[in-house]
C-alpha cells in the first residue's frame, strides 16, 4: 500500500538586480522542461541592466535529472505525470513561500509580472490560481494555460488580468492551430490575450523581452 509523507527540502532560485524598497517592478520567470534557472535567468540580464528598479526572480523546478544518460548536463522539471497532483502542490507551496519572502522587500506598490516559458507557462498558471498576491501581468511564452484547471478558478484568476501570449514563428512545438486554440480558450475564460510573434524558434527572444519590459 502506497503512503506519502510531506518533508522539508531545499529549493533554489536565481535573482538579478538588488531587491530593496526602491524596487518598482518584480518579474517572476519560470523556466521550461530540462532547463536550469542559472542559465535561464541570463536571458533577462539586459532588462535589469537597463532598469535599476527591476528585479528578476527565477525559481528552479524541484526535480533535477541528467539530460543524457547518467552523466553530463543536468536539467530540471516542474512535474511529470507520476504523482502529478502532489508535485503540483509541492511547487505551488514553494513558489508561494518564495513570493512571500521577496515581495515584502520591494516597494509596497511594485508591479509584478509573471512569465512562464514552455512547461513553465502551465506551472505559473497553476501557481497563480493559489497565489497569495495578484500580478499585474501574466506572460505565457511558448506555452499554454492549462486546460484542466477548474473553470471557475481560472475565470477568477484571469478576470481583469493582462495576459500576453508570445510564440516564435518557427516554434517547433507549437503550431499556428495550437496558438489559435489557446486564444479561443482564453477568450472563453473572459480574457482577450495580446499576441506577440517573433521570428524564431522555441526560445526566448531578446528584442521581444525589451518590448515587454517597456
Amino acid at each position: 500500500m502506497e503512503h506519502s509523507l510531506t518533508v522539508a527540502r531545499t529549493a533554489r532560485y536565481q535573482q538579478l538586480g538588488e531587491l530593496s524598497a526602491t524596487t518598482r517592478r518584480v518579474w517572476f520567470v519560470a523556466h521550461g522542461y530540462g532547463q536550469l534557472a542559472a542559465y535561464f535567468v541570463r536571458h533577462f540580464a539586459h532588462l535589469v541592466a537597463a532598469d535599476p528598479h527591476l528585479v528578476v526572480i527565477a525559481p528552479e523546478g524541484l526535480s533535477r535529472f541528467y539530460l543524457n544518460g547518467t552523466g553530463g548536463r543536468i536539467g530540471a522539471t516542474w512535474m511529470t505525470k507520476e504523482n502529478r497532483l502532489a508535485e503540483i502542490d509541492d511547487y505551488v507551496a514553494y513558489l508561494n513561500q518564495l513570493a512571500a519572502s521577496i515581495l515584502p522587500r520591494a516597494a509596497y506598490d511594485a508591479g509584478v509580472t509573471v512569465l512562464g516559458f514552455s512547461q513553465g507557462a502551465a506551472t505559473v498558471s497553476r501557481w497563480l490560481a493559489r497565489a497569495t498576491f495578484r500580478p499585474t501581468r501574466l506572460i505565457l511564452w511558448a506555452g499554454a494555460f492549462p486546460p484542466d484547471m477548474d473553470f471557475s478558478v481560472a475565470t477568477r484568476l484571469l478576470q481583469g488580468l493582462r495576459v500576453t501570449l508570445v510564440c516564435g514563428t518557427e516554434d517547433e512545438f507549437i503550431r499556428d492551430e495550437d496558438l489559435q486554440n489557446q486564444q479561443d480558450f482564453l477568450r472563453r475564460l473572459g480574457v482577450e490575450p495580446t499576441l506577440i510573434r517573433f521570428a524564431g524558434t522555441h526560445t526566448l527572444d531578446r528584442d521581444t523581452l525589451l518590448q515587454l519590459a517597456v
